[in-house]
This record gives C-alpha cells, structure tokens and sequence, in this order.
C-alpha cells in the first residue's frame, strides 16, 4: 500500500490530500513525473504588475496559470483548492513575512499566478542518473539570493533567485541538456561553477531551504527559481500577498513531459 513513506510512488491527488490534512514537508521527490508550481497571489490592483514582471523575467518567473479573481482553482489540478493544498504557504504584509500557516484565507480580490519549478525537472535528472544531493539527503533544495537584478516591472522589482543542485562534473553537460528542454519550467542553468559569479558568498547558507552536501567531483548548478518574486515581494513592498513556502509547492495532474520541447 502507498503511504507517506514512499512519496514518489504518491498520485498527485493523494499528495494534495496528506497537504490539505496537515502534512507539512518540501515536496521534491513527491509525486514522481509529475508537474509541481510555485505561488505567488495579490490584489487585482498589484495582478499586472505581476503578470508584467514574470513576463520580462521568463525564465525565474514561468507562468503556467493565472486565476480568476477571488478563484482557488486551477486548470493544473481540477478539483485542486490554491487555499488549502500546498503544504505550507508564508503571509506578506508591506513586504515583511508575517505568517506561515498550512493553509490561508483567500479574498474576493485575490489573483493567484501558478509559476513552473524546477522540481519537475527533477524527474527527467534522476531518469538520467544525476544524482540529486538534497532527495539523497532529505534536505529542502538550497535557493540563495543573487545579485543579478531582474527586469524591473510597474511597482515591481527586486534580484533573481536561484536554485543549487551540485552535479558531479563529467554530468553537468547532461544536466544542462536535459533540464533546456524544459523551457516552461525554468530551462537550462543561468550559471554553472563559482558561486561568486552570482554574488553568492558560502553555499553553506542559502538564503531559502537547507544547505546540501557536496560529493567529491560535484560542481554547483544553479537554475533560476520561482520564489523569484517573493524577492520582488520584499524589494517592492505590496500592501498584501500570498505565496507557497520555499520548496512547498503545488503537486499538479500535469506530467512533467507536457513541458519537454
């Protein structure tokens, strides 16, 4: 029988409800082959700055969705509730993180914007052989703060964020082949190598998630990522938003080959 224990083996549909019962956890490795989203929503008034800011940020900031309105649902998941079925979510008041609760209150007013992860690339590394540290590890994927600008957006702007994955050398190219494919869903690498190219000072402390252990041969990797715009939240300073915790996503009905190109 499936349980909790065998995460990958888990349908997108039971994943979500062990998350809207309660069950809090980074959800890489959940739900093998299937598409997982980020979540960034805000008031109509702040929905195109948004919407304008992921446009010119395409590859931190993937759309895969955009709901209507005071609407918790998505054409990712039908039957799926934006309100209760990620793990856990963080509450922005002006820019500052007031709550994280495992599940939020969802306004008239709220626009919601799913954006791709690169936990669904995951699937087609593993597929591969690439090792992946922070599953090995049971550790959240580190995310750092770097100090590339995004396109400024409306009201909007703030640094890219990005995602590390340490890959052993004689892979990296496979890496970056397999992962480009996936355009939708953050693409190739921005950066391979010296964190320091970046602005990242010690890999040993990610700015979000959990710090992961190199093997010897290992390179770092970093993919853009999604909680891009909760940098934007901080920099920009919105009355009010909603997003996912940092690797706590949404575990779609998408598979992940519906973004291979």
């Amino acid at each position: 029988m499936t349980t909790v224990d065998e995460p990958a083996a888990l349908s997108p549909a039971q994943a979500r409800a062990l998350f809207r019962d309660g069950t809090v956890t980074p959800t890489s490795g959940w739900a093998s082959g299937y598409t997982q989203a980020n979540l960034i929503a805000v008031p109509r008034d702040w929905a195109y700055d948004i919407l304008l800011f992921c446009q010119r940020n395409p590859t931190p900031c993937p759309v895969l969705d955009v709901t209507d309105p005071g609407s918790t649902a998505t054409v990712l998941a039908p039957g799926a509730d934006l309100s209760t079925d990620f793990p856990r979510y963080r509450i922005w008041r002006e820019g500052e993180l007031a709550e994280e609760p495992d599940r939020v209150e969802w306004g008239a007013d709220l626009v919601g914007f799913l954006i791709g992860c690169s936990f669904t690339f995951e699937t087609a590394l593993a597929e591969a052989g690439i090792p992946l540290r922070h599953i090995e590890q049971g550790r959240n994927v580190p995310m750092f703060v770097t100090g590339r600008q995004c396109r400024p957006a409306g009201r909007l702007h703030g640094p890219m964020v990005v995602s590390m994955r340490p890959v052993p050398a004689d892979q990296v190219e496979r890496a970056i082949e397999i992962s480009g494919r996936m355009p939708a869903v953050h693409g190739a690498p921005v950066h391979v190598g010296d964190p320091a190219g970046l602005g990242i000072e010690d890999l040993a402390r990610p700015d979000f998630g959990e710090a992961v252990e190199f093997r010897p041969g290992d390179v770092p990797v970093f993919w853009g990522c999604g909680v891009t715009p909760q940098a934007a939240l901080m920099a920009s300073r919105p009355p009010f938003a909603i997003t996912h915790a940092p690797g706590h996503m949404l575990v779609t009905d998408v598979r992940d080959s519906a973004y291979r190109v």
